[in-house]
C-alpha cells in the first residue's frame, strides 16, 4: 500500500513539474508572441487607400482624374446557389452591351471559372462603376460584396496618352503608374495610404464601445502640366489626318516654348486608350518622342551650320569650293539629295538649297574635335532630362573614335541617332538664341491649395547671340526659298528645315522608306513655339518637303491666332 501511495505521489509530482513547465513556456518564453496572436484575433485592421492625385492641363483642367469604382468579389463559404447560376445573374450587369452575345457568354464563363476556384475569397472584377454596383446589389446574390478602390479617368480619352501614361497593378496587386507621367510621379501621386485599427468579438464583429485607431490616407498630390490642350487636341487630330493623306506608318509632333523647355503638346501615332490599356500590346505603350531614335536627316544641317558659325571657322557668306560636284570621302562619293549642284554657294544658299556636298564642306572646317565637342553642348547623345518615364538614350561614337566619313555624313543628319526630344531640344538653342534648356512636362505641384513652383533649369549657353541669329536668318531664307517654300505660311516670318532620312537596315540604307521631317519655330525673331513633325514611311512621297512641311504648317495655321502671332504686314 505504501508503494502503491509512493507511486502515485512521484506521478503527481512529475507531473506538477511538467505542468509548471510547461506554464513557464507559455507564460513565460512564448509571451510576447502569443499576446500578438490574441490581439491579432480580437483586433481587426484595414488599410485606407490614399486618393491618387490629378493630371492637370495649363488651364486647370483634368487630363487625368480619379472617380470612386469598386472591387466585386466572392466569399465561397457564403455562396447559397451554384457557381452557373451566379455567374449568369452577374454576367449581364457587367458587360458593355447586353446584346454582344458573345461577349456576353465569355463573361459568364468567366466568372464561373473564378467562382470555381479553390479559395475562400475571390476578386472577380475590378473597377466596377457606382451604377453597376447599385444594379447587382439590387439581385442581392448572398456571398456576394464590394470594397471600394480608385479609378483613373481620363476626360479627353486617348489625348496624349502615351504623355500620361496609365495605372495598373504590381505584383502585390496594388496600384501602380506606369509609363508617362504616371509612372515618373508614381510615388507623390500616389499619396500615403492610412490604417483603421478596431476591436473585435469571436466573430470579427466590431466592438463600438471598445474605440478605435486610424491613420488618415493623405492625397496625392496633383500635376500642373505646361500642356495646353487646345493645342495638344489641335495636334492629335492634324497627325491623324496626316499620318492618313500621306500613307505613314507612324507620327509623332512636339510643340515646345524654347524659351523655357515647357513642352505645349506631344502627340505621337499609332496610340492607345490609357483606360483600356489591358487590350493593347506593350509595343503601344513607350512614347515614340522620347523612346525611338532615328537619323534625322537634313533636319540636323542647321545644327552643324549653327556650330561652324559660333567657332567662327566659316561666316553666312563663305563661298563652298568644292560645290561644283559630287565629293569624295574614303571610298564613298557623296552627292546632293537631288543631284543638282551650285559652284561657289555661300553658308546661306547650303542651307536653301539642303546642299550635301556644302555640309560635308562645313564639316572640314570644323573638324573632328570641334564638331563632337558642340553635339555634345547642343545635347546630341545624352537624356534630354524631360518628366517622363522611359527617355531612351542613343548616343554617339566616343570622341576620338571618328573617322572622315563619320564626321562627313553626320553633317547632313546621316550616321547619328536621335530621339525627337533631342531633336528638338537641340534646335530650340537656335531658337532661344544659343542657350539650351531641358523639356519639361509639370509646371508645378500643388494640394488642397498649396501650389509649389517647378522652375525651369537655368539655360547653359553653346552658342553665341550672333550665331544663333545667323543660322535664324538661313533657315528663315530656307522656309522662303527651298523646297518646301510652296506650302509655306504667307506674310509670316518662319525659320524651320526639312529633312528626309533613309532609314537603315541591316547594315544598308533602304531607299524606298525614309523618316520626313519638318522642323521650325515662329515668329523667327521672338518664337513663341518651336514644333517637331516627324513622319515615318510615308508612301505618298518620301520627301519631307511634301509630307512633313505641309502637315507642319498646317498645324501652325491654327496656332497664329490662337498664340496672337501676327504676320508681318
Amino acid at each position: 500500500m505504501g508503494t502503491r501511495l509512493r507511486l502515485i505521489g512521484i506521478v503527481f509530482g512529475l507531473s506538477s513539474l511538467v505542468l509548471l513547465g510547461r506554464l513557464f513556456f507559455w507564460q513565460v518564453l512564448k509571451a510576447d508572441e502569443l499576446s500578438q496572436q490574441a490581439r491579432l484575433q480580437h483586433q481587426s485592421g484595414e488599410k485606407i487607400s490614399a486618393q491618387r492625385g490629378s493630371i492637370l492641363a495649363s488651364d486647370g483642367t483634368w487630363l487625368v482624374a480619379s472617380e470612386e469604382s469598386w472591387l466585386l468579389w466572392a466569399n465561397t463559404t457564403r455562396l447559397k446557389e451554384p457557381q452557373r447560376v451566379i455567374a449568369n445573374k452577374l454576367a449581364p450587369l457587367l458587360v458593355e452591351k447586353i446584346d454582344d452575345k458573345e461577349g456576353l457568354l465569355k463573361e459568364a464563363m468567366n466568372l464561373e471559372g473564378l467562382l470555381s476556384k479553390d479559395a475562400q475569397w475571390i476578386a472577380l472584377k475590378h473597377k466596377v462603376t457606382s451604377e453597376i454596383k447599385k444594379n447587382i446589389e439590387a439581385v442581392k446574390i448572398e456571398g456576394i460584396g464590394f470594397d471600394p478602390e480608385e479609378k483613373r479617368l481620363y476626360p479627353e480619352a486617348s489625348a496624349a496618352a502615351q504623355v500620361l501614361g496609365f495605372v495598373g497593378k504590381d505584383s502585390e496587386g496594388s496600384d501602380r503608374g506606369y509609363f508617362g507621367l504616371e509612372g515618373y510621379y508614381d510615388l507623390p501621386l500616389s499619396g500615403k495610404p492610412g490604417f483603421l485599427q478596431r476591436e473585435s468579438d469571436a466573430r470579427g464583429n466590431p466592438i463600438l464601445s471598445a474605440g478605435s485607431k486610424e491613420v488618415s490616407a493623405v492625397h496625392g498630390i496633383d500635376l500642373f502640366t505646361h500642356i495646353d490642350k487646345t493645342i495638344q487636341l489641335v495636334v492629335e487630330r492634324e497627325l491623324a489626318k496626316g499620318i492618313e493623306a500621306y500613307g505613314a506608318s507612324a507620327g509623332t509632333v512636339i510643340i515646345m516654348d524654347s524659351k523655357d523647355g515647357a513642352v505645349l503638346a506631344m502627340a505621337s501615332s499609332p496610340s492607345y486608350d490609357p483606360e483600356k490599356y489591358f487590350e493593347y500590346g506593350n509595343e503601344f505603350f513607350k512614347n515614340p518622342a522620347i523612346s525611338d531614335a532615328f537619323e534625322p536627316g537634313s533636319i540636323f544641317k542647321p545644327i552643324v551650320m549653327a556650330a561652324a558659325l559660333d567657332a567662327q571657322v566659316i561666316k553666312p557668306d563663305t563661298k563652298c569650293d568644292i560645290c561644283d560636284g559630287p565629293v569624295k570621302v574614303d571610298k564613298y562619293e557623296i552627292e546632293t539629295w537631288n543631284k543638282e549642284y551650285y559652284p561657289d554657294s555661300t553658308m546661306t544658299d547650303v542651307i536653301v538649297h539642303s546642299d550635301n556636298v556644302g555640309m560635308v564642306f562645313v564639316g572640314q572646317k570644323l573638324g573632328r574635335e570641334k564638331m563632337f565637342s558642340y553635339l555634345t553642348k547642343f545635347g546630341i547623345g545624352m537624356p534630354s532630362g524631360i518628366d517622363l518615364q522611359g527617355e531612351a538614350n542613343p548616343g554617339i561614337r566616343p570622341d576620338g573614335k571618328w573617322n572622315v566619313v563619320d564626321l562627313a555624313t553626320t553633317t547632313f543628319g546621316q550616321g547619328i541617332a536621335v530621339t525627337p526630344i533631342q531633336m528638338i531640344r537641340a534646335m530650340a538653342v537656335i531658337a532661344s538664341g544659343g542657350e539650351v534648356m531641358v523639356p519639361q512636362i509639370v509646371d508645378k505641384i500643388g494640394q488642397n491649395g498649396w501650389e509649389e513652383d517647378i522652375k525651369p533649369e537655368d539655360g547653359e549657353r553653346v552658342i553665341s547671340e550672333k550665331a544663333a541669329q545667323e543660322i535664324t536668318d538661313m533657315m528663315v531664307a530656307a522656309v522662303k526659298n527651298g523646297e518646301s517654300k510652296w506650302t509655306a505660311a504667307k506674310g509670316f516670318k518662319i525659320a524651320g528645315k526639312t529633312g528626309t532620312a533613309q532609314i537603315p537596315v541591316q547594315g544598308h540604307y533602304d531607299e524606298e522608306k525614309t523618316i520626313a521631317s519638318f522642323v521650325g519655330f515662329a515668329p523667327a525673331d521672338n518664337p513663341k513655339f518651336i514644333m517637331l513633325v516627324t513622319l515615318r514611311e510615308p508612301t505618298s512621297s518620301p520627301w519631307g518637303s511634301e509630307t512633313a512641311a505641309p502637315l507642319w504648317f498646317n498645324i501652325a495655321r491654327q496656332l497664329f491666332p490662337y498664340l496672337g502671332i501676327q504676320p508681318e504686314s
